[in-house]
Formats: C-alpha cells, sequence, structure tokens
C-alpha cells in the first residue's frame, strides 16, 4: 500500500536526541514519548501550519472548550520493525478513515489525509530508531484532535488542534486477564458515542472498572445498556467468544467501536477455514456454554493488547474458570498478525504499509 503525499509539512529537529535516556527492556505503556510530535491548527475555516517539532508541552487556555464539553477524539496504531530494520504501518488507512469518523460525530472538522499521511512519513524518519525490532516491541502511535477555542459557552469551537505522539512500547498485558461481565454499568448507549473514539468513552470507564479490580479482575466485559442482558465489549478491546469450533462477536453498530483488530481477526479466521459468526451473543448463552464445557475460549482484540486472551469471567458473584488448551484460536492469530505486521511472512491481505 502507498500514498504519494504532497502537502509540506514545516520540521523542527531536536538538537540532541533523547534515546540514550530510555530504558527500553522497562516500559510503562504509554508514559515514554520520542523526540518529535506533530500538531496542526484549525482556525479561520482551514486545517493549517502542519508541524513537526521536538515532543514538549503545549500552551493552553484553562477556558479550551475540551476541557469544559469534551470534544476529543484520538486513535491507536503502531509501527512496527523487522529484522533487517525496515519499518510498517499496520492499516493506517482504516485508523485514518476512523479518526474522521469519531472527529465527526463530536463535531470537529475532519483532517485532510494527505497532511496525515505526510506527517506519519516524516515522523517516521525522524523517529525510526525508537521502534525497536522483535516480537512485542513496536512504536505506539497516538493522534489525537482537541476542541482549543477559548470559552465556556455549550457551544462546538470553532479552532481545534491535531496532534500526533509515538510512544515505544512493549507488549501490553503479559499474562491472560480475569474479567467481570457488567450487572449494572454500560459503556455506551443506542443514539450515543460507542462506536466513535471520542475520550469521554474512556474516562467512563474508569470508575467500574476501579471496582472490578477491587474484586480481582482486571477488566470488564460491558453488557447493552438496554437490559444487561447482552455482552459487547471487553473493557477496551473488542470481544470473542469460541464455541466449540465457531467464532462469535458481536455486530459493530452505535454502542460497540468498529475496531481494525477485530476486523483483521474476522478477516484471518475465515483464510483459516473458521466458522464465523457475528450476532448479539447473550450472557446466558455464554454462562450455560462455560457450565456444558462448550465454551473454549474468550479473548479480547486490539491496537494496545493485539489478542489478549482470558482466563476465567465473573458474573452473579460466581467465577467460571476456562479450560487450559495449547490449541487456542487466539494464539493462532495472535501468531498470525505478528507475523504479518514484523514482515515475517506473507501478507494476503496487504495491510503492511512500509514507512522506511
Amino acid at each position: 500500500m502507498s500514498i504519494s503525499t504532497k502537502h509540506n509539512v514545516t520540521v523542527e529537529k531536536v538538537s540532541k536526541s533523547r534515546i540514550d535516556e530510555i530504558d527500553f527492556d522497562n516500559l510503562v505503556f504509554g508514559t515514554t514519548f520520542s523526540d518529535h510530535m506533530f500538531e496542526c491548527d484549525y482556525k479561520d475555516g482551514s486545517w493549517q501550519n502542519p508541524t513537526i517539532r521536538p515532543y514538549g508541552p503545549l500552551t493552553i487556555s484553562p477556558a479550551a472548550k475540551v476541557f469544559h464539553y469534551g470534544q476529543a477524539v484520538f486513535e491507536g496504531m503502531k509501527a512496527f520493525k523487522d529484522d533487517n530494520g525496515n519499518a510498517f504501518l499496520f492499516r493506517p488507512k482504516d485508523n485514518f478513515k476512523r479518526i474522521n469518523i469519531s472527529a465527526k460525530r463530536m463535531a470537529i472538522p475532519e483532517f485532510p489525509e494527505e497532511i496525515f499521511f505526510e506527517a506519519m512519513h516524516r515522523l517516521m524518519e525522524l523517529d525510526k530508531a525508537w521502534i525497536r525490532p522483535g516480537f512485542g516491541n513496536s512504536l505506539y502511535i497516538r493522534p489525537f484532535a482537541i476542541a482549543t477555542q477559548a470559552g465556556v459557552s455549550a457551544a462546538p469551537s470553532d479552532q481545534y488542534k491535531f496532534m500526533i505522539l509515538l510512544s515505544p512500547a512493549q507488549a501490553y498485558y503479559t499474562g491472560d486477564v480475569r474479567v467481570v461481565f457488567a450487572e449494572k454499568f454500560s459503556r455506551s448507549a443506542n443514539g450515543g458515542v460507542g462506536y466513535a473514539k471520542a475520550a469521554g468513552n474512556y474516562g467512563a470507564q474508569f470508575y467500574p472498572t476501579n471496582l472490578a479490580r477491587e474484586k480481582g479482575f482486571q477488566q470488564i466485559i460491558w453488557t447493552d445498556a438496554n437490559t444487561h442482558e447482552y455482552l459487547e465489549e471487553a473493557g477496551t478491546m473488542n470481544i470473542f467468544f469460541r464455541v466449540n469450533d465457531t467464532l462469535i462477536t458481536a455486530p459493530t453498530g452505535d454502542r460497540i467501536l468498529d475496531g481494525i483488530t477485530r476486523k483483521s481477526v474476522l478477516k484471518i479466521a475465515e483464510h483459516m477455514g473458521i466458522t464465523c459468526d457475528v450476532r448479539p451473543v447473550s450472557v446466558k448463552e455464554i454462562v450455560a456454554a462455560v457450565k456444558d464445557g462448550s465454551l473454549k475460549e474468550i479473548f479480547g482484540s486490539g491496537t494496545a493488547a493485539i489478542i489478549s486472551p482470558i482466563s476465567a469471567f465473573g458474573y452473579q458473584e460466581e467465577v467460571y474458570e476456562l479450560p487450559k488448551s495449547n490449541t487456542r484460536y487466539s494464539d493462532r492469530f495472535k501468531q498470525a498478525l505478528m507475523e504479518i505486521q514484523y514482515n515475517k511472512g506473507e501478507d494476503p491481505f496487504d495491510w503492511r504499509y512500509p514507512v522506511g
């Protein structure tokens, strides 16, 4: 996949890289950032002054509307490096398309494709050394847009800032995860913003997730807001269930994010000849399946964790352990995804995007 870019991005390089100060063997996800970042401002009706400059703080009014009305959207992407030092993104056009879908829902002006990909190429050129090779290593990429107009009137902003940050990363989850089925809280509702990567979606998850952690679970599998009878997402991930040899996942819509890893898993499963069933998944069905032994595995999918196997779930004060297996679909999918991402195998779907 290739995209030609014509827009000029101003570049201000760091005088000295900080890379030698970084302990790449002990990274805490999302807390270390590379030398450069990208920013572009929307004002007077257009996006202008696209600039790459040294990573550092912003000066922003405390009255900026992002603080008062939550006009903020983001994406999560990764860059990978193969054993020959070549760098790749994974399905970046899907991320670009999705951030503009999110932006439109939050009344934020859509960002131009040519500037997005020019910025991405230039950032990768500058900070390629921050991408370490080897399975589990990556450069997490965080594009986001925020409302910057000063004013506390309840109306959309007329000024915005679009930025891209780069953060070196290792494996997000190192073991299987224990989850609890939500019985009271929901992630989103019909007609809401669940399908968008709006910042407020994630902030609203923190409190119920903290309650789950107090009971020994790492994450929540969210249920529908109307009845709490249907399973929809797991924490910040899409969710999959394997019942016998069929892979089941909930359909996307108003409430469920159109996950790029989710779409990739479904495509790989189809390629492997695995039966997939995209439909509503009830709590009762999964509880019955774990009791009769037909539930073989549950796993989440997302950019940060890629694939996150689930070892047990809690529901109505009972904990159900999932069977241990050496033939999990989740392991096969993760291996297939990583072989594409790290250029270790064929890419029959044209998902690899070279950036240097």
